[in-house]
């Protein structure tokens, strides 16, 4: 009987993978919170890894002036010993900063070989994009770097959103992310502040617009929506009611935070049902116990098409550090 793995099976037809992200995406701008971020990355680590990425800063983080030395840093923590699962990506300046291109240059040059991603802030146009893609692309074949490097990208313009399904399609693109407070301000006023906390972010007919079309736009071309922030640090509560609105009433997958506080409540929101991992459990068990061919669980039939929902559904489990039942564990995810 065959034990091949869900992954060699169920995308053997050509089909782009899904990314398995992290849940969390966590912004740190300076060194010092920047290592504490690294720290709290394995103390808070399961079985499965780090339950977030770290994002490094250097879009707002860099001090003007301090822009090339703040690449430095950023580049020299990647390659340091405190990163220890290599999940570190970095948000590099926008197209229109003069020190793109050198934020670029630094870091495939000095952390190529670990930069986890790069998130490009605030293009105006797919074309904007491309263009930072293929310096990346560049840089990458200037300094021998032979490994994909994934890209993320802000959609916080008029443009961007217009052409957000143009960008979720182009190489190496694994995120779409909302940046809120980029597009409420674009609007001149049309749209009041309360658009940028809840429950306004989720009501106002603009913003729930925008993110229906990026989680649509993401999530229809194989890769990851990303939820803007809430800019609650204190009270846990919100964050976790805005992450699971988020995630149950838009799609999104992934989540920013920018304070470590509201790690644990975006993780936890983002979880899937209990019950709905174990079902997947016994699906994807059973099938593969049956060659992956058809089966029967709980009445209903079960085909390549619900068994790819049904991995992706333990896959994303798996990353947010549930603990998943223990034939799947066994089967598909020990080490």
């Amino acid at each position: 009987m065959s034990k091949q793995h869900p992954n060699e099976v169920l995308y053997g037809d050509g089909s782009k993978r899904f990314p398995a992200l992290a849940a969390c995406e966590h912004y740190a701008g300076n060194e010092k919170l920047i290592t504490k971020a690294l720290a709290l990355q394995v103390e808070m680590s399961t079985q499965a890894g780090p339950v977030f990425d770290l994002t490094c800063d250097c879009e707002d983080g860099a001090a003007t002036g301090r822009e090339r030395e703040h690449a430095e840093m950023v580049a020299d923590l990647i390659n340091s010993d405190a990163n220890k699962f290599n999940r570190v990506g970095v948000r590099i300046h926008d197209l229109s900063h003069p020190h793109w291109r050198q934020d670029i240059d630094i870091l495939i040059s000095r952390a190529g070989e670990r930069i986890a991603y790069i998130v490009l802030p605030k293009p105006e146009r797919a074309a904007d994009v491309l263009t930072q893609i293929g310096i990346i692309d560049a840089a990458r074949a200037r300094y021998g770097v032979r490994r994909e490097i994934p890209v993320h990208v802000l959609i916080e313009t008029h443009g961007a959103l217009r052409d957000a399904w143009q960008i979720a399609a182009l190489p190496h693109v694994e995120s779409i992310d909302f940046g809120i407070m980029d597009f409420v301000s674009s609007h001149h006023g049309a749209v009041p502040g309360s658009a940028m906390v809840s429950p306004g972010q989720f009501s106002h007919p603009l913003m729930a617009r925008a993110k229906t079309e990026i989680s649509a736009a993401a999530l229809a071309n194989h890769v990851v929506p990303a939820h803007n922030v809430t800019t609650e640090i204190r009270d846990p509560q919100v964050v976790a009611d805005d992450a699971k609105r988020a995630r149950k009433e838009f799609g999104f997958l992934r989540m920013w935070s920018i304070h470590p506080n509201q790690i644990r409540p975006i993780v936890e929101a983002m979880q899937p049902d209990y019950s709905e991992v174990d079902m997947a459990s016994a699906i994807i068990c059973a099938a593969q116990d049956a060659d992956w061919g058809p089966i029967q669980h709980a009445g209903k039939l079960h085909d390549r098409a619900s068994f790819r929902y049904y991995w992706e559904l333990l896959q994303r489990a798996h990353a947010t550090g549930m603990v998943l039942p223990e034939q799947a564990q066994q089967r598909f995810f020990s080490i």
